[in-house]
């Protein structure tokens, strides 16, 4: 009897507690620590199959043989237990035993030895019995639904506009690239359809559910996985659900949420608090902006590349474009420390990721940082406000690498000597000056 080949990492059961893991969304890498094994086939188990579980959920029926039953035929055999003698000590059918000891064996050594592991192995592969997909066996239900899908899109006089040429790389499309032109019908609209324009012909129907499944899980031979290019997400990998309920980054703990933030702060009577963030130039170059809530005072963070820009990141290294987490951190701590500790009361940021080290940053300067709602831009007005009158100097598509500290300072300058109507046509430095006096470090506008 020929051996199919050598036993997976982990059993069925090992991939339901896998899958069962992302559903409550885990990570990858997390829901292989949780099934014991290394991180990398965790994600490779979520990449082949599309961020779709390839296996049922639904337990093992107690009909069958369970992997612990099988350890003990496997130790009982060893020791040259009889057949009648295992079923007995199971409780389980002397033929279910003998059945499964010619069926299952181990077959790499030449001979019939019986492993638990292997036996499950086979036990495994023979349950698994693959139904061709209905999309891969009903050609004009697979023609219709990748014309919906992918179909060519045409102009007002029929003729077909083939849009930018992009090549499939297996990735999602990145931000600010060209995309495939496709009819990019979702494949709900494609489903829901289906009755209307066929609506009595009963086998031209399909679940939305069943397209994804084609879509995204490998070996299901029914629609190219290219063709997710053609989804108005584009990704190619399917998220799940657990993980789009997620509230914020991994670092925004509840302590550090905007509802913690003094009440102080809302009510912009005392100065101390800040709004901070980026403002993102051509290739990935950045410039930090932090803004006093009370007198609108601004100081500008100089983020220049870091040494090595342009090379192989390291892995785990800092970001080399210069507004990765630990650059960010130094230039507000380089930029705040000179100030007296009651201007130094608070820091409100958005979720990026360029304020991961929040806890390292509030232990060198003792300035806490709050984080907003995902998505609400609202919630740091005063920053998003100066952000727009910053594009005066620093347009959108512009290399912001390029500006020095000193043309940051007389930028801040500028601003912070402009009269503002919401402070009664005063300048912030005016504003800033009659709440308390201080010199900032050089290379930061001074106050007249």
């Amino acid at each position: 009897m020929r051996s199919p080949g050598r036993p997976p990492v982990a059993r069925r059961a090992d991939q339901q507690r896998f899958w069962a893991a992302i559903a409550r969304g885990l990570p990858s890498e997390d829901a292989a620590g949780v099934v014991g094994v290394s991180p990398a086939v965790g994600t490779r188990w979520f990449r082949h199959s599309g961020g779709m579980s390839p296996v049922t959920m639904a337990p093992a029926s107690g009909r069958f043989l369970s992997f612990a039953e099988r350890e003990e035929i496997a130790i009982l055999r060893a020791r040259a237990r009889g057949v009648r003698e295992i079923a007995q000590q199971l409780g389980r059918a002397p033929s279910t035993i003998s059945r499964e000891l010619r069926r299952n064996a181990a077959t790499r050594g030449g001979d019939l030895q019986y492993r638990a592991i292997a036996a499950q192995w086979h036990a495994d592969r023979r349950a698994r019995r693959l139904k061709t997909p209905k999309l891969a066996r009903h050609e004009p239900l697979r023609r219709y639904v990748e014309e919906r899908l992918a179909g060519t899109v045409t102009a007002p006089d029929g003729r077909p506009l083939a849009g930018p040429s992009v090549r499939w790389r297996g990735r999602r499309h990145g931000r600010r690239q060209h995309r495939r032109w496709a009819t990019a019908w979702s494949p709900e609209q494609i489903s829901r359809r289906l009755p209307l324009d066929f609506p009595d012909d009963e086998a031209m129907r399909v679940s939305h559910e069943a397209i994804y499944q084609v879509l995204y899980i490998q070996g299901r031979g029914a629609l190219r996985r290219a063709l997710t290019a053609c989804l108005r997400t584009g990704r190619t990998l399917r998220v799940p659900r657990a993980r789009t309920r997620r509230s914020g980054k991994h670092f925004v703990t509840d302590d550090v949420r905007l509802s913690q933030r003094p009440a102080e702060a809302a009510s912009r009577l005392v100065p101390g608090h800040w709004e901070g963030d980026l403002i993102l130039g051509l290739g990935s170059s950045a410039t930090g902006t932090l803004v006093e809530r009370t007198t609108r005072f601004t100081v500008l963070l100089h983020l220049p590349r870091m040494t090595g820009d342009g090379a192989p990141r390291r892995k785990n290294g800092p970001a080399l474009a210069g507004h990765g987490a630990e650059a960010v951190r130094t230039a507000i701590a380089a930029a705040l420390v000179p100030l007296p500790e009651p201007l130094r009361r608070s820091l409100t940021w958005d979720q990026g990721t360029e304020m991961a080290q929040h806890a390292r940053l509030r232990a060198d300067t003792g300035l806490p940082v709050f984080f907003c709602d995902p998505h609400s831009p609202w919630q740091r007005g005063t920053n998003e406000n100066t952000n727009g009158l910053l594009r005066q100097y620093f347009p959108k598509g512009t290399d912001l690498s390029t500006q020095s500290v000193d043309e940051l300072s007389a930028v801040a300058a500028a601003l912070n000597n402009r009269p503002r109507k919401t402070l009664g046509w005063k300048t912030p430095a005016e504003a800033l000056n009659e709440h308390v006096s201080w010199r900032p470090r050089p290379g930061v506008a001074t106050t007249p």
